[in-house]
């Protein structure tokens, strides 16, 4: 063999005819399938397993779950026991109609205070936030150019006002010489206008005199309005430009107001009672709903509709003695239109919504309810007025509706009852702070939803085991 070959020859064997070549070794490979096989056979003995524990355990509790079964008809046992419902009586009281609307609260004035004159601030005599009265002083500028000219010019006043003593007293001299016959009558005329120019001079010096004061006047800035000064917007030793410098703004707080919107359909019935002289009352809510911050009334409804919106604009005025009302507040605005006398009322919780249209389940005797559909009119998220279908005495049933149907068979639970006696007793007030529509009463201590749902039988087993352990 070659030297350089790689193949050695103190290892290499020759190949000998007839003899089988050697079988190559195979590694072990991994089988999937067996075990899969495998873990089938494990969960299967472990499902019998537990199949006969389940087994025996159910028969220890099969006579705690019958003992606590048997009087409520679950599943396997005897029939269903009536819905715990809750009631209310159908009552007759006075329900005020309300409109309600989103105001924001308008003051009646808010000026911007601005100088009259141009000069360097020398003084702020406000305090940041404070009440002030019309007439009291805010600021002062300086006046001292304006007292250097007041006197100017009334020295150029008192100079043309001797002129035209002058000028009189030559006038009175020339038409004594002209009755005379001294002087030609041109001679008087002439004095005559002189005069006259005199009088004007002397009137322009005068008018000269009282702007100068005036502007002196207006060194001392004051509040124009009674009310509330916020932030300073200016600092002592700036120079105030005419007109365009804004010192403070005063807001008025009393009396203040409320703009508040209503659907262009109510604006029918708010004004047959503002031109019948009513007076309405508008009460004022926290953006909330929740509670009532102010009680006014109405003052004056807008001369015309907005078209992109379908609503009017409405002004409400409040004393504000409390000053409870921020301007440019948010509030909710309920007012008051006319109140029915003598409705028979409802709690909004038994009002329910179906085929029938609006209808409640009447209680036909102390043990079963019927539908019963009616006509209802006004609310106010408590009560409802009901117009046909009810009369005041009547019970409806206001909590565990949800199972009902006509002819049921119904217990009142004596939690509930007590609720319905109260909701009772709501007969039309005015709507108080935080009155929701619809809203629910709390259901009683015996619940319509633990008779309504029998518990399962995997509920049972599960403390049959827990019993047993």
């Amino acid at each position: 063999m070659n030297e350089s070959s790689p193949i050695r020859t103190d290892t290499a064997r020759a190949y000998q005819p007839g003899e089988a070549p050697a079988r190559e070794v195979r590694t072990r490979r991994f089988r999937p399938i067996r075990w899969l096989v495998i873990l089938a056979l494990l969960a299967g003995a472990g499902a019998i397993g537990h199949r006969w524990y389940e087994a025996r355990t159910d028969k220890g509790a099969e006579p705690t779950a019958a003992h606590k079964g048997g009087g409520r008809g679950g599943r396997h046992g005897g029939g269903d026991m009536p819905q715990a419902v809750g009631i209310a009586a159908v009552t007759t009281g006075d329900m005020p109609v309300v409109l309600q609307g989103l105001g924001t609260v308008t003051p009646l004035a808010t000026v911007t205070v601005k100088s009259q004159i141009s000069g360097y601030l020398m003084a702020v005599t406000f305090r940041e936030g404070q009440a002030v009265k019309a007439g009291d002083e805010l600021a002062l500028i300086d006046s001292r150019p304006y007292e250097a000219l007041l006197a100017q010019y009334q020295g150029q006043l008192a100079r043309d006002q001797a002129l035209l003593q002058n000028s009189k007293l030559d006038l009175q001299r020339y038409q004594t010489l002209n009755r005379q016959d001294s002087i030609s009558k041109q001679n008087v005329d002439t004095q005559a206008a002189l005069v006259k120019q005199n009088e004007g001079t002397v009137a322009a010096d005068q008018a000269l005199v009282d702007q100068q004061k005036l502007n002196i006047a207006y060194t001392h800035i004051t509040a124009p309005v009674d009310g509330r000064v916020g932030l300073r917007q200016v600092d002592q030793g700036n120079y105030i430009s005419a007109a365009s410098t804004a010192i403070v703004v005063v807001t008025q707080l009393h009396p203040i107001s409320v703009i508040f919107t209503l659907p262009e359909d109510d604006v029918a019935r708010v004004m047959r009672q503002v031109r019948a002289g009513a007076k309405l009352a508008v009460r004022a809510y926290d953006r909330g709903d929740a509670h009532q911050i102010a009680v006014g009334t109405l003052d004056t409804v807008d001369n015309q509709i907005d078209t992109t919106t379908g609503t009017v604009k409405l002004r409400a005025l409040f004393d504000n003695a409390d000053e409870e009302l921020f301007p440019n507040q948010f509030v909710n605005a309920k007012l008051t239109v006319d109140t029915v006398r003598a409705a028979t009322l409802v709690p909004n919780s038994g009002l329910l919504q179906g085929t029938p249209g609006t209808y409640v389940y009447l209680m036909d005797g102390d043990a079963k309810v019927t539908v019963r559909p009616i006509k209802t009119g006004e609310t106010d998220g408590t009560n409802t007025v009901v117009v046909s279908g009810l009369k005041p005495g009547d019970r409806i049933v206001t909590d565990g509706t949800d199972r009902l149907k006509d002819g049921a068979e119904v217990r009142i639970t004596d939690g509930a009852q007590a609720s319905g006696a109260q909701a009772a007793g709501a007969t039309g007030a005015v709507t108080g702070a935080g009155d929701k529509p619809g809203a629910k009463p709390a259901a009683g201590p015996d619940g319509a939803a633990d008779t309504a749902h029998p518990a399962a039988p995997e509920g049972g087993r599960r403390h049959g085991r827990r019993s047993a352990q």
